[in-house]
């Protein structure tokens, strides 16, 4: 699937259109839109990261700015994501870009 700037369906997603489509399609639940509003979503339970599980929500300053980026944790210090403008959603290490800053699951 490509990446699309505010996209949020199989046609194209952006980061936290990713998570939510993923969340809402599989798990019934809710996520709002932006990657910073899910980091603080009421129903998300802070997860040290020695604890990650697949499925929990990680997050990464990429813009200079608190949780900018979300991924989808899968194991193995891998996650899925919609990284940027000319890669589709992929599974990654956990480090490429910056250490994650924060991790959450529902």
């Amino acid at each position: 699937v490509p990446y699309r700037n505010g996209g949020a369906d199989p046609q194209g997603f952006d980061c936290s259109g990713f998570t939510r489509h993923l969340f809402q399609t599989h798990l019934g639940v809710t996520l709002p839109r932006r990657s910073h509003e899910q980091a603080s979503a009421p129903n998300f339970v802070d997860v040290p990261g020695v604890e990650l599980q697949p499925g929990d929500l990680v997050f990464f300053n990429t813009l200079r700015r608190a949780n900018s980026h979300v991924g989808i944790y899968i194991g193995g210090g891998r996650f899925i994501h919609a990284p940027r403008t000319g890669r589709p959603v992929s599974q990654e290490s956990m480090y490429y870009w910056t250490p994650p800053t924060f991790f959450a699951r529902p």
